[in-house]
């Protein structure tokens, strides 16, 4: 079928190609909210667009850049850098919102191609080796020109075929964004009970106002725990109340004075030595991170595969040297590099008390004056934090273990709807497979 395809250059069907340009000021006339939304590199990837990291300009600074306003369904390619060649669409709940010179805007006609149909072209693998090698060409650093980008060539297949195409690619990512979000929430769920048991000692100061109250602690602390009202408990059921009263027993009623502020009765203070060993990742060249099943973890994430595992999984990988205090948990077996720690818990410590503790203490910050920052261990060992009752720990741990067995249930499925849509990416694209039988992912 794909012999049926005219081949077209990309310029030639579009109504605007350009790139952007970074407000007088620079980083400096950033808005952390604002009504226009500046999109840069670090927000454009292939399987979307991400906001973390948007930042916003002023109406002042969005009238000097109006020539490249960005439009619903525009397609962003970036153009420069380590990122060149990632591409998306534009979503419409962050516009108005312009590009950065890092950034490309794609406009196609619409009359004659589906814009999903562009950015799936450009995301397919061969489209992807295409880019960066025309990136990597004549210049110190990978680029891609206004030029290149209006000669690159593509397949035109009629409209209808595209749109039914991006249809069904677009079905399969819907299911990739929805299990996205399902994991974002239960990750929320477990930080938000690790900060309201271990840091605001919520259940504690529930029962300090009930009794002042001339109310049942107990219950107080329960409904704390249970996100619930008094009167709600109720309704809950008898297995539940018995664990949510088990759980309200391990917190006083009462709070001391600490050198950290104030803290349950009962609880001390400890370091972070007392609860893991942060471990030295192992250095590990390049050259092998290219195959294998297990992980390779730096400070940046994922950096490749290994034939062999380092450290058996789950894990928490903390980061070193480059993007310091970097926190990942990983379900399998890895190998962290020289520029990560891994954590080895100390009784009565779990991994998941460990993972949730260690996003509270701010590592990111604890840059060393270095050339290359880095996390000195032996300062982030002498932090101090409330020792809580192993009891408790244990608890949070079942609780937050479920909630990360259904998180590595949501990145399997995740992982195998992707591994999907990029097997058929490339063979609807082609025209290997017949688009008009193509049955809908859910079948």
């Amino acid at each position: 079928m794909s012999a049926d395809w005219p081949i077209v250059q990309l310029g030639e069907y579009c109504s605007k190609i350009g790139s952007g340009a970074t407000p007088r000021g620079g980083a400096s006339v950033y808005l952390d909210a604002g009504e226009i939304s500046l999109i840069r590199s670090q927000n454009v990837y292939n399987d979307g667009f991400r906001p973390e990291g948007l930042v916003f300009i002023t109406p002042e600074a969005a009238g000097k850049l109006q020539n490249v306003s960005v439009e619903k369904n525009d397609v962003l390619l970036n153009i420069t850098g380590d990122s060149v060649a990632r591409v998306c669409l534009a979503k419409e709940q962050y516009l108005p919102a312009r590009v950065n010179q890092h950034v490309a805007i794609i406009r196609p006609d619409s009359e004659e191609f589906d814009a999903r149909f562009i950015r799936y072209f450009l995301a397919s693998p061969v489209s992807q080796g295409l880019l960066l090698s025309i990136a990597a060409v004549g210049a110190t650093r990978n680029a891609l020109t206004k030029n290149m980008i209006e000669t690159l060539e593509v397949p035109k297949p009629p409209l209808e075929m595209q749109q039914t195409l991006a249809e069904k690619l677009e079905a399969l990512e819907k299911k990739i964004d929805l299990n996205r979000q399902i994991t974002q929430t239960l990750e929320e769920m477990a930080q938000a009970v690790f900060k309201s048991w271990f840091v605001d000692f919520e259940p504690t100061r529930a029962k300090i106002k009930a009794r002042e109250n001339g109310q049942d602690p107990t219950r107080a602390a329960m409904a704390a725990i249970a996100g619930k009202t008094i009167d709600q408990l109720d309704t809950l059921s008898p297995e539940r109340i018995e664990t949510l009263t088990a759980t309200a027993d391990l917190f006083p009623d009462t709070l001391v004075s600490s050198e950290l502020g104030e803290i349950p009765e009962g609880w001390t203070l400890q370091t972070l030595e007392d609860v893991i060993t942060l471990a030295y990742g192992k250095a590990l060249k390049k050259t092998d991170r290219v195959s294998g099943d297990f992980p390779v973890y730096g400070s940046g994430g994922i950096t490749g595969t290994h034939e062999k595992g380092l450290v058996d999984g789950p894990g928490i990988i903390v980061g070193r040297k480059g993007t310091v205090g970097s926190l990942y948990w990983e379900d399998h077996s890895f190998y962290p590099i020289d520029t990560v720690f891994y954590a080895l818990c100390k009784g009565p410590a779990t991994l998941e008390y460990a993972f949730y503790l260690l996003q509270t203490l701010g590592l990111e910050g604890m840059n060393t004056d270095a050339a290359v920052p880095g996390l000195n261990r032996s300062n982030a060992y002498r932090l101090q934090l409330p020792k809580a009752p192993g009891p408790l720990i244990v608890l949070f741990s079942k609780f937050t273990s479920s909630l990360r067995a259904q998180m590595k249930s949501g990145r399997e499925e995740i992982s195998t709807l992707e591994q999907l849509r990029d097997t058929l990416l490339p063979k609807l694209l082609s025209g290997e497979i017949d688009v008009s039988n193509f049955k809908e992912a859910e079948e």
